[in-house]
């Protein structure tokens, strides 16, 4: 048993004294990137992504990279919902282009930039776009969750061809789980909401959302509520076998797949099997209060997550540690805590949502202490 833990140990240990600096030191802007489910490295290392807005709400900005400290503005004017999630900027193709959503002329459109020519194309019209896999060149789309209109189903584009594809119907969903639907939303129409591919591209974790009766249009006051919609329940989907995997649907709280692609972590120490909906409880881990955004390192060994309050002091409000831990249990460590009493002040406030480097060397995550929020790098030391 010793030597078990101090084979753990030897994973986190060298997390307790990682450096911590700002991706963008010189920038006078909010720097954020966008989710704990998709790192803003690109694969091969060399760029990072965020989105960069001088608005003291954050809702109007650029999307950006960094290369060697060089700054590159690849999408200006990009107007999001707000600055939790930014634009959903992420690597696609490789690292050969990002796509991101934006709300041009009156509707949300999902958008295509190659890094290297600034060549854009616009993907779909009147939908969002979820999260899809680095490597691959899909990614998954749907109808705004408080006015989806007719796009309430599961959509994939292929950003190279830009052809799309219905992979799941929202009345499938229905069919699937017709107690728990009738449950939860009554009759009102469902719609598929914010899908997150696996790393492979064979898998598909989702919600479900029920627009309101008061809705109105996707940019109007009632959007930037809470309320403008009911969103409940975690499925999964087979994209190979075409089959909802989970004999009943799961609570979200804030999944992420494991690099494996064939396990979910969830909230405090949670992995739940994709093909079956089985659970298992990561042993001798810290119950963590507040919403805790889980991700799991490329190959496996650790995750991270953020939590409030911090566990030295459960009454300390607005600080959000960092914590790495190992996935077989026990190890872990609080590496950094984040100041979350300032920066972007969007009616949805951001989060730290940490997540590792594709080469898991590197742990990056949002700060939002002072006049800006900041995107900050953790790296280990030599």
């Amino acid at each position: 048993m010793l030597l078990l833990l101090a084979l753990l140990s030897q994973d986190v240990d060298p997390w307790r004294t990682c450096r911590v600096r700002p991706v963008a030191p010189d920038l006078k802007a909010h720097t954020i990137h966008a989710y704990y489910v998709a790192s803003p490295e690109s694969p091969d290392g060399r760029r990072t992504l965020f989105y960069a807005s001088t608005a003291r709400t954050a809702y109007e900005g650029d999307v950006q990279i960094i290369e060697g400290g060089a700054r590159k503005t690849i999408a200006a004017n990009v107007v999001v919902e707000d600055a939790h999630r930014s634009a959903c900027q992420q690597w696609i193709s490789g690292g050969r282009r990002v796509v991101f959503h934006d709300f041009r002329g009156g509707e949300w459109v999902v958008v295509r930039v190659d890094v290297d020519t600034l060549e854009e194309k616009i993907l779909a019209k009147g939908r969002q776009v979820g999260f899809g896999a680095a490597a691959g060149d899909v990614v998954p789309i749907y109808g705004p969750h408080g006015a989806p209109g007719p796009r309430r189903d599961l959509e994939l584009v292929d950003v190279e061809t830009g052809e799309i594809r219905v992979a799941l119907t929202a009345d499938a969903v229905r069919a699937a789980y017709p107690e728990w639907t009738a449950k939860v939303f009554g009759d009102r129409p469902i719609s598929i909401f914010f899908p997150v591919l696996s790393p492979d591209g064979q898998r598909v974790f989702f919600k479900i959302a029920a627009a309101k009766p008061s809705t109105l249009d996707p940019r109007s006051p009632e959007f930037f509520r809470r309320s403008c919609s009911d969103r409940q329940g975690l499925l999964c989907f087979n994209l190979k076998t075409s089959r909802l995997t989970f004999p009943a649907p799961h609570n979200w709280g804030h999944p992420a797949w494991h690099s494996d692609g064939l396990r979910i972590l969830e909230i405090n120490h949670v992995l739940i099997d994709a093909e079956t909906g089985a659970t298992k409880k990561i042993p001798d881990l810290p119950k963590l209060q507040g919403g805790p955004h889980p991700s799991v390192q490329p190959g496996g060994r650790l995750f991270v997550t953020d939590f409030t309050p911090p566990l030295e002091d459960p009454k300390t409000a607005g600080l959000w540690p960092i914590l790495v831990g190992d996935l077989r249990g026990g190890a872990h460590a609080v590496v950094h805590v984040v100041d979350n009493r300032g920066g972007a002040q969007s009616w949805r406030r951001g989060h730290p949502h940490p997540v590792f480097s594709p080469d898991g060397k590197r742990l990056y995550f949002n700060s939002t202490e002072g006049e800006w929020s900041r995107l900050l790098v953790a790296e280990l030391g030599n």
